[in-house]
């Protein structure tokens, strides 16, 4: 599905990504993780064509991303920071980016799950911080997507929505479909992930499952295996 070959990217002097190969060939979750600085947006961010690699190439389902726009309509992108005006209502924002995508969208589900139909007609601007992550969910997840890019998701979440969140992955996931997310709440990932992917100076440490990364660094816990790979 997602095939990355030796992709480099250079911000002036700063090595970010130093020839990245990934290969993820079946559907599930798969957790993307490093310290800060490690490249992790910025290879989710080639991967939506929203930074163009200096060399490399990124295929999905076998078709270069390079300089592409429309497969991008297979892909559900949270983003770390949402930005949308804040005089705009939820409505208004949900129209909005239903009118950009031209797709079929489902959101009442995701608007019940969430119980945002309270919020309609506040403007974003108005809102608490978990409450625009809720928003940001609903637009990442009212399309049918093959592919979700969840970058920190969890972020300003009650323990309510955060249930619903992990429930919503994985029916997603039940259905065939995957995930590339970031994150630094680990028992997230011990959770949900069925495979690691550690980057470290801009380049693939270590991918593979859980159990595999407890038994390479001879640890019993997610938090201090990644403590071990840092040492």
């Amino acid at each position: 599905m997602i095939q990355i070959e030796q992709i480099k990217k250079n911000f002036d002097q700063l090595q970010v990504l130093d020839g990245v190969s990934l290969s993820i060939d079946k559907p599930g979750i798969f957790a993307v993780l490093g310290p800060n600085g490690s490249g992790k947006t910025t290879l989710l961010k080639s991967i939506l064509g929203m930074v163009l690699p200096q060399q490399g190439d990124i295929q999905l389902n076998g078709v270069s991303t390079l300089r592409a726009w429309k497969y991008r309509n297979q892909i559900g992108y949270l983003p770390q920071i949402a930005r949308f005006p804040d005089n705009l209502t939820v409505q208004e924002v949900i129209e909005m980016i239903k009118s950009i995508r031209e797709q079929a969208s489902n959101e009442n589900p995701l608007l019940d799950r969430f119980g945002m139909w309270s919020f309609m007609n506040k403007k974003l601007g108005n809102l608490s911080g978990g409450t625009r992550q809720k928003v940001n969910l609903v637009l990442t997840f009212m399309f049918d997507c093959e592919l979700y890019i969840l970058d920190e998701p969890t972020a300003g979440l009650d323990p309510v929505a955060l249930i619903q969140l992990k429930e919503l992955i994985q029916e997603e996931k039940a259905k065939g479909k995957t995930f590339l997310i970031t994150t630094h709440i680990m028992n997230l990932v011990e959770e949900l992930s069925d495979e690691i992917v550690f980057l470290l100076d801009g380049k693939i440490y270590f991918k593979g499952s859980l159990d595999q990364l407890k038994k390479e660094t001879k640890q019993t816990d997610l938090e201090h295996a990644i403590a071990q790979i840092l040492k």
